[in-house]
Order: structure tokens, then sequence, then C-alpha cells
């Protein structure tokens, strides 16, 4: 029996692996689309992003452009297969293979 990713579980978690995971791979999306998508203020979304990149789950890139700071963020490899998982996880769950 497959076991939910408690990393991942978490609601706004979740949505950021789900907003990541619907794009190619390689491609991330910065801090201020993904606080938009998210709904999340500043300190939470920043918080979420570093559990999910001690995780592994995801990159975060921070530049420079011009004078304002851009941070990108991106679904890595490992992220990719455990929001995978999970997902198999929670279709295993609504299908009631799984109790």
């Amino acid at each position: 029996m497959a076991e939910l990713d408690d990393i991942i579980h978490q609601p706004l978690r979740l949505k950021i692996m789900a907003a990541l995971n619907a794009l190619p791979v390689s491609v991330g999306l910065e801090f201020s689309r993904l606080k938009k998508l998210t709904g999340a203020t500043d300190g939470n979304l920043g918080a979420h992003i570093e559990t999910l990149a001690k995780a592994g789950y995801v990159s975060v890139d921070k530049a420079f452009v011009g004078k304002k700071p851009q941070t990108t963020v991106t679904a890595t490899a490992a992220g990719r297969g455990a929001f995978a998982r999970h997902v198999a996880t929670l279709q295993e769950i609504i299908a009631g293979k799984q109790v």
C-alpha cells in the first residue's frame, strides 16, 4: 500500500508542486507567479518553498533582472517523481483501492 507524501500533502505545497509539474521539465515559475497562483503571502510561500527545497523536490534560482531580484522555482526530477507517486496514491484512495 502506497503512502501519502507528508511533505507534498500540505495544501499549499501540493498547489506549488501541481503548478510546477504542469510545466515542461526544467521550466520553472517566478516567485511572483507562484504567489498569484496559490494566493499565499510572501513569507508563507517562501517557507513552503524552503521545505520543498530541503526535501530536494524543487530547486530555487535567485538572480537579478536589472536591479530587481527574481526567484525562480523549478521541480526537480525527485520532486516530479514524488508528486507522481502522491497523485497515484490519491487516485487509489478515490477509487477505493485503499482503506
